[in-house]
């Protein structure tokens, strides 16, 4: 990556590797990174960017799914599929 790139990653944990990214951060290699997501989750001890104190670096909890609209969301597409389930035309399948 170029020295000025800034790696995001709130999709899953274990894409990066955590070690190198910590080791990039310090060093410079890279501008920044901000994730909202760890290779375990939840965090354990230990975890390379848990102890990072660094301007260049955000984390932040993985939460999104919590609030009132995505639980609604996530109620509301269960509901969906049970219902496409039981009239036996299945949606959201991974074929």
């Amino acid at each position: 990556m170029r020295k000025t790139a800034i790696l995001i990653n709130t999709a899953r944990g274990g894409l990066v590797d955590e070690s190198a990214l910590a080791a990039a951060l310090k060093q410079r290699r890279i501008a920044g990174a901000a994730f909202d997501v760890l290779t375990e989750e939840p965090p354990r001890s230990g975890n390379p960017l848990l102890d990072l104190d660094l301007p260049n670096f955000i984390l932040t909890p993985h939460n999104a799914w919590a609030s009132r609209t995505a639980m609604q969301a996530m109620a509301d597409q269960l509901i969906e599929n049970l219902e496409a389930f039981a009239r036996a035309a299945p949606r959201n399948r991974v074929v």
